[in-house]
C-alpha cells in the first residue's frame, strides 16, 4: 500500500491514539496560554484583557516586548516598555505567536539545558524565516506559517525524552545522511509527525496546522488531493521546506528533513524562481547568524 493510500485521512483510529498516548507523554497546553488564545479567538478580542494575561507571566512579557522592539516592528521613537503598547504595535495574531511560543518552550523540559536551548533557537529562527517567506507569498498566513514551523518538529524533544537512544539515532542520521523519519519508523512505535500533530490538536491550534504536521514527511505530499490535505496545509509545509533547506545550506549541515527533491517540489509549488531563492537566502542571513 502506498503512502498516499495509507494516509487518505490524517485521523488516527482510537486504538492508534491510545497507543501513542501510552508511548509518549504529550504535555498539556499551559493554562495562561489557553486563556490568552481563547481571548484572541473571540470575534472582538480585548487588548486590555490580553495585556493583563501576558503581563502576569514574566516570560510572555519579555518575549512580547522583545518582538515589539525588534527591527521587524519598531520603526521610530523610544523603546516600547509596556505590554499594552506592545500589543497595539503587534496585533492579536502576532501576540498569539508569542504566547504559543513561550508555552511550547515551557513544556520542553527533562533534557540538558544546552539541548533545549539549541532546539529552541533553531525552532524560533526557522519559524521567523517561514513567516517571512509566507509574507512574500499570496494567500499564505504568516502567523500560521510561524506557528506551523515552530511546532512541526516539537515532538523531537518529546521523543528524545522518552527514548534513551534517540540522541544516538539523531547523531547516526547526521553522520550517514539518513532521513530521520525513516530511522524513527524502523525503531519506534510512533514518529515525530504523528506525535506533533496530536500535540497541536490537544493545544487547540488550528486543524490545518495539525494536518500539515501529520503529513510533512510524506514523499507525495505535493500530489495529495485537497480532500486529503487542504491546500493551505501544503502551503505551510512548502514555505517551511524552503526555509529549512536554506538553513541547512547556510549552516553547512546535512539536510535530514527536506532534501534536494522536496526542496525543488516546494519551490515549484510556490512558483519561486532561482532569483527568488537568492533573495530569500540574503534575507535569512540574520536569522542564521543568531543560531
Amino acid at each position: 500500500m502506498s503512502a498516499t493510500e495509507k494516509n487518505q485521512t490524517h485521523l488516527l483510529s482510537p486504538d492508534d491514539l491510545e497507543h501513542v498516548f501510552r508511548t509518549i507523554e504529550i504535555p498539556s497546553c499551559p493554562a495562561l496560554a489557553v486563556e490568552a488564545m481563547a481571548e484572541a479567538q473571540k470575534d472582538e478580542p480585548s487588548l486590555k484583557n490580553l495585556a493583563k494575561i501576558i503581563a502576569s507571566d514574566p516570560a510572555m512579557t519579555a518575549t512580547t516586548l522583545k518582538l515589539a522592539n525588534s527591527p521587524l516592528f519598531r520603526t521610530w521613537g523610544a523603546a516600547v516598555t509596556n505590554v499594552s503598547r506592545a500589543l497595539e504595535m503587534l496585533g492579536v495574531r502576532n501576540v498569539v505567536c508569542v504566547v504559543v511560543g513561550v508555552a511550547l518552550r515551557s513544556c520542553i523540559n527533562g533534557l540538558p539545558a544546552a539541548v533545549i536551548e539549541q532546539f529552541w533557537a533553531r525552532a524560533t529562527a526557522l519559524a521567523s524565516a517561514a513567516g517571512m517567506i509566507a509574507r512574500r507569498q499570496y494567500g499564505i498566513s504568516p502567523d500560521a506559517a510561524y506557528i506551523y514551523a515552530l511546532f512541526h518538529n516539537a515532538a523531537i524533544p518529546l521523543m528524545m525524552r522518552r527514548f534513551d537512544n534517540y540522541q544516538a539515532l539523531l547523531d547516526d542520521c547526521k553522520a550517514n545522511g539518513r532521513p530521520l523519519i525513516e530511522a524513527e519508523a524502523s525503531l519506534y512505535p510512533c514518529t515525530h509527525p504523528v506525535v506533533g500533530s496530536l500535540l497541536v490538536k490537544n493545544w487547540g491550534l488550528p486543524p490545518v496546522v495539525s494536518q500539515a504536521i501529520r503529513f510533512h514527511h510524506e514523499v507525495d505530499v505535493y500530489d495529495l488531493p485537497d480532500k486529503t490535505l487542504p491546500g493551505m496545509a501544503v502551503s505551510l509545509i512548502a514555505v517551511t521546506h524552503v526555509a529549512e533547506h536554506l538553513f541547512c545550506l547556510k549552516l553547512n549541515e546535512p539536510d535530514l528533513e527536506v532534501g534536494d527533491a522536496m526542496f525543488a517540489r516546494a519551490l515549484d509549488y510556490l512558483g519561486m524562481t532561482e532569483d527568488d531563492v537568492a533573495e530569500l537566502a540574503e534575507i535569512l542571513d540574520t536569522a542564521v547568524e543568531n543560531l
